[in-house]
């Protein structure tokens, strides 16, 4: 692990919270945090990390195809993605765009929402980060959407009592803190994604050691950005700027596999997390995942894991009950 802790301590985020929110049940909006968010605090950027804090009450939260996501009061929603997502008391119902339900930003707060049907209190603290440093390679390793109980760790009890102090101040008109705010968010995603890295298999964690090198860092960027091309080691080397032997030798000993097998393992992991967290269509899937048929997609999949995708598929949502 002592490769992705460096990385995460290179990766600098900047942030802030933009929004404000009391729902009542029965409630369900469609949220995504937009450009406009965070031109308040920082130069629009690029990537965004999307999370809420639920100071209060509960709520369920999907990520389109994936099954639903159940947030208790005291816990941090992470979508290191920023996918569009609906968020509510339930969702079976039409969502509304949080676009039209927004009171504008002033001076003393972020933006506010007050929404529902006047049932169970649900409070949302919305914020985004975001980081000059490219770390696609990291976030396409992590799952779309993450949830960390805020009060675990050595530091919990603080962290938790400082996100339950701004939920007070935003209550009576103000935030004297938000920069605060922003680097507790940054220390909470740090600390699911060191969770999460901590339960992969060594071989499924090695890449992240070439992070740390820009030509291994910008080949596998590609690779997570789009790995659904089809790709040769020289079409790699090409994009870092290296010659065909000299990438494939520097890829190669940071990452532990070459070029080709990392990319093949990148393919099957994906597909795995689409299977166990979606209800997508394993013929997508396979497209998804670069495979010209389902046929071969099925027996690539099979060699990695054992079992066919739909078998597989069937096991892991047994286990998870």
């Amino acid at each position: 692990m002592d490769a992705a802790l460096d990385v995460l301590r290179t990766i600098r985020f900047t942030g802030g919270i933009f929004l404000d929110a009391e729902f009542s049940a029965p409630w369900c909006v469609m949220a995504q945090v937009t450009p406009e968010d965070c031109r308040p605090f920082t130069p629009v950027p690029q990537g965004i990390l999307a999370y809420h804090y639920v100071s209060a009450g509960r709520l369920l939260l999907q990520v389109a195809p994936g099954r639903p996501v159940a947030v208790p009061a005291g816990h941090i929603v992470l979508l290191p993605r920023n996918d569009p997502h609906l968020l509510g008391s339930e969702l079976n119902g039409p969502p509304v765009s949080v676009d039209h339900l927004l009171q504008p930003m002033t001076a003393s707060g972020p933006a506010r929402i007050v929404y529902g049907g006047g049932g169970e209190i649900t409070r949302l603290l919305c914020g985004f980060l975001h980081s000059e440093m490219p770390c696609n390679a990291l976030v396409g390793m992590l799952p779309r959407v993450m949830t960390l109980d805020v009060a675990e760790g050595a530091a919990g009890a603080w962290i938790e009592s400082s996100f339950r102090l701004a939920a007070g101040e935003l209550a009576a008109g103000a935030v004297r803190s938000p920069a605060l705010l922003a680097r507790l968010a940054e220390l909470l995603f740090i600390e699911a994604a060191q969770r999460y890295l901590a339960r992969l298999p060594p071989e499924q964690r090695a890449w992240v050691g070439g992070l740390q090198d820009p030509y291994v860092s910008r080949a596998l960027t590609q690779l997570h950005e789009s790995p659904e091309r089809h790709w040769t080691t020289q079409a790699l080397a090409r994009q870092v700027g290296l010659s065909r032997s000299a990438f494939a030798e520097r890829f190669t000993e940071l990452v532990g596999v070459p070029p080709m097998r990392y990319l093949a393992q990148l393919r099957m992991q994906g597909a795995a997390r689409r299977l166990r967290e979606s209800l997508m269509p394993i013929s997508r899937i396979a497209l998804e995942a670069g495979y010209d048929s389902e046929a071969a997609f099925g027996k690539a999949f099979k060699r990695a894991f054992g079992a066919p995708p739909a078998a597989w598929r069937r096991e892991q949502r047994a286990l998870e009950g």
